[in-house]
């Protein structure tokens, strides 16, 4: 599909009567062409839809208004093109989305939004040069894990530097429009009161989660410590650099914003407009990227008008790793991980997934790899030529002599599976007991933190009642 309209070019500088959506508005965006000219730039000008009460971006203030018709116009102005009846809605001025007030035939162009204002990973390691190899040779030497996350960096490190210029940033508008506030693994809350900041206590909140959540979101942590321990040795000039409400910001934004290509090279890329989709298990939209680095935004079926537009922000079947992602427990979700990370050395042998590892949480039923994965503890712990035996029917696909072993030591399973659900039902009930005495203006995460809990406990309450229907 191709959306026929008229883009008034004269705020950026071009003199033109139309443009099609799929040809975006050209304009350069490097910080050394804002850094280098006095005069009143193209870019400048776009930036007469940043508010104008706007100086700097206010971070201290959680409750500050997002300005997000500003950045739809800023988009606008750059070529961003939407279907007809897209609009951004909001139902409480804080939280906005994406919906459509007319209908969208599948595989219709929802969203198309041109390269130039698309910020890149690949683009920022381009723009900061050698400044940004050293830092990432430092970090990499900080935490050998933090290698695969180099495109995280680099997209921290471009959101920091525009930050800094503030509204002389190009993507001031966009800036403007992001949450001030991030509910999720990484970012300690601050709360002002008068002329005290008070920051909550990060490990409290993690101390109140069962071990997948808190190793989650406390490993999200270690990571964003890593990056900052890095961008503190000087490499880049940030000016912000050693704020830490700031660098936790802009870490978060580029964790919950992101979208991954995987060629011509992996790079993580944020569309202004495009990444106001909210998450769906049941998606209706998909996010795509052309050879040029164009994002559109495609109708996976027909979606009747007054609809959410939604895209996925992670794996349905196991919604602990988006609650530590985003902050945000899905509403939505069918399936909890097991819960069993005592047993994470053995999950990696046997070479099973996470999301693999599932209970129901509409039944309590528990799928049987998790059956799988407490037997060959047994067996590993008891006799390891059996678990060897064990081992090689399972990847063998052997279902005679798997379903052998099961049946000789259901017992045995059967007791050690119990003994974990219990488990786990007492540490939760212990945990939200431990959150609902914290002080909600220090903690404000306790809310989402019980409800996760809350998830936890309902779902194991069905296991238990199933596991001992079976002796």
């Amino acid at each position: 599909m191709r959306f026929s309209s008229a883009i008034v070019a004269a705020a950026i500088g071009i003199c033109a009567t139309s443009i099609s959506a799929f040809t975006p508005c050209r304009g350069s965006i490097a910080r050394s062409s804002i850094a280098s000219t006095q005069q009143s730039s193209p870019l400048t000008q776009l930036n007469q839809y940043a508010s104008a009460t706007a100086g700097a971006i206010n971070l201290a203030d959680e409750y500050a208004q997002r300005d997000v018709y500003s950045m739809e116009e800023f988009a606008s102005q750059y070529g961003m093109q939407k279907a007809p009846g897209v609009e951004l809605y909001s139902d409480d001025g804080s939280d906005y989305q994406l919906i459509t007030q007319q209908p969208i035939g599948a595989g219709q162009t929802i969203l198309y939004v041109p390269s130039d204002i698309i910020l890149s990973s690949e683009k920022a390691y381009q723009e900061f040069g050698g400044e940004i190899q050293q830092a990432e040779q430092v970090l990499v030497q900080i935490d050998q894990g933090t290698k695969a996350r180099l495109p995280l960096f680099r997209l921290m490190v471009k959101i920091l530097a525009e930050y800094d210029q503030g509204e002389n940033s190009a993507w001031f508008p966009w800036l403007n429009s992001l949450p001030r506030v991030y509910y999720n693994g990484v970012l300690r809350m601050l709360i002002t009161y008068l002329h005290f900041v008070h920051y909550t206590h990060l490990d409290d909140c993690f101390s109140c989660l069962p071990p997948y959540a808190g190793w989650l979101t406390s490993t999200e942590k270690a990571n964003y410590d890593s990056f900052v321990q890095a961008l503190r040795g000087g490499y880049v000039a940030l000016q912000s650099v050693n704020d830490d409400m700031v660098t936790q910001w802009a870490y978060n934004v580029a964790l919950t914003r992101f979208q991954e290509v995987w060629s011509p090279t992996r790079a993580k890329l944020i569309a202004p407009m495009a990444d106001m989709l909210n998450h769906s298990a049941e998606p209706n939209c998909e996010i795509t990227f052309d050879d040029m680095g164009n994002c559109q935004v495609l109708a996976m079926y027909d979606i009747p008008a007054g609809m959410p537009l939604t895209i996925s922000y992670g794996d349905p079947t196991n919604p602990t790793p988006i609650f530590a992602q985003f902050g945000f427990l899905p509403s939505d979700c069918t399936t909890l991980f097991c819960k069993a990370m005592h047993l994470e050395p053995y999950i990696k042998e046997l070479g099973i997934d996470f999301k693999d590892l599932l209970i129901q949480v509409e039944t309590g039923e528990i799928a049987p790899k998790v059956w799988d994965l407490f037997l060959y503890h047994i067996l590993a712990t008891n006799d390891p030529g059996a678990a060897e035996q064990y081992y090689v029917a399972m990847k063998s696909g052997d279902e005679a002599t798997r379903q052998q072993y099961q049946d000789q030591y259901f017992q045995y399973t059967l007791d050690s599976m119990k003994q974990h659900v219990y488990s786990i039902l007492e540490d939760v009930d212990t945990l939200t007991v431990r959150a609902q005495n914290f002080d909600l203006n220090t903690h404000p995460r306790v809310p989402v933190i019980v409800a996760h809990n809350n998830l936890v406990r309902d779902t194991f309450s069905m296991t238990a009642q199933l596991l001992e229907q079976m002796g």
